[in-house]
């Protein structure tokens, strides 16, 4: 898509876990096409078969750009395996679990979450974990043309959270030292913990298939609070970034009447 100045725009993503709240989740999928969304991510859909939401996307035309490996058990406040010593059987079989909904959903990026590791733990043991299940995770994934994702996740929102620098994410990924792992790049997330959310964009370029983002504080609208996201797109198509941007937000309200922000790129309420 081009502005009207012939310069590429930003192609964004409606999470479905975080917006339209107000409809079921089924009926996001719709929602989020009526709007202009061209694609959706979500946290996982894995309490539906895969060919529902296959059709869905199918349906209303919508790119599948991104969704989690199972998590663990997400109500009792598990939030990813990867880097939790003990429970590699689990995480390998939620690898070929998310591959299943991959393929159906021609899905080519999966996140990979790291799971907390609370105070007084062995990090050092939780990393090797970590380094161990994203190999295993690159590489079974690599034949299938889907990619492996990691984020680095705020402390605040996630207290324990294992992975919460590009610092540190990025040397994982070369500790990993598989070309199918790569990084997914959360500008709300990195606001909290580095800022500099420009020199990130740039000094990362090339290694980040994926971007999400929110406005600080509060995690509501992009348009809300302290980062200037008109100018970050801007960056992004200018350093060449063609990767889908998701919509990881909170709405203050109902989701229609909070696209505003996004009426300059095509997005409407």
């Amino acid at each position: 898509m081009l502005s009207p100045l012939g310069c590429a725009m930003p192609k964004f993503a409606a999470n479905l876990s975080f917006i339209f709240q107000k409809v079921d989740f089924l009926d996001r999928f719709a929602a989020a096409a009526q709007c202009g969304f061209k694609a959706v991510e979500y946290l996982g859909a894995y309490d539906q078969r895969p060919e529902t939401v296959a059709g869905l996307l199918d349906r209303h035309g919508l790119t599948q750009a991104l969704f989690n490996m199972p998590p663990g058990d997400w109500a009792k406040g598990e939030r990813g395996l990867a880097a939790l010593p003990g429970r590699e059987a689990e995480f390998r079989a939620g690898v070929d679990t998310a591959l299943t909904y991959a393929k159906a959903t021609r899905c080519r990026l999966v996140h990979a979450m790291a799971g907390l590791v609370p105070a007084g733990q062995d990090r050092a043991a939780a990393e090797r974990c970590y380094v161990e299940n994203l190999r295993y995770a690159a590489e079974r994934l690599a034949p299938e043309g889907v990619t492996a994702i990691i984020e680095p996740i705020n402390t605040r929102d996630i207290p324990g959270y294992f992975l919460n620098t590009t610092a540190q994410a990025m040397a994982i990924i070369e500790r990993v030292g598989h070309p199918n792992l790569q990084l997914q790049l959360d500008l709300y997330h990195v606001r909290i913990m580095e800022g500099d959310l420009a020199h990130k964009i740039r000094d990362l370029a090339g290694r980040y298939p994926h971007i999400q983002i929110a406005g600080n504080p509060g995690r509501h609208e992009p348009d809300i609070g302290e980062i200037n996201y008109p100018y970050l797109f801007d960056l992004l198509d200018q350093i060449g970034y063609a990767g889908w941007i998701g919509c990881e937000y909170r709405p203050r309200g109902e989701t229609r009447a909070g696209l505003g922000w996004a009426a300059r790129y095509g997005i409407h309420g």
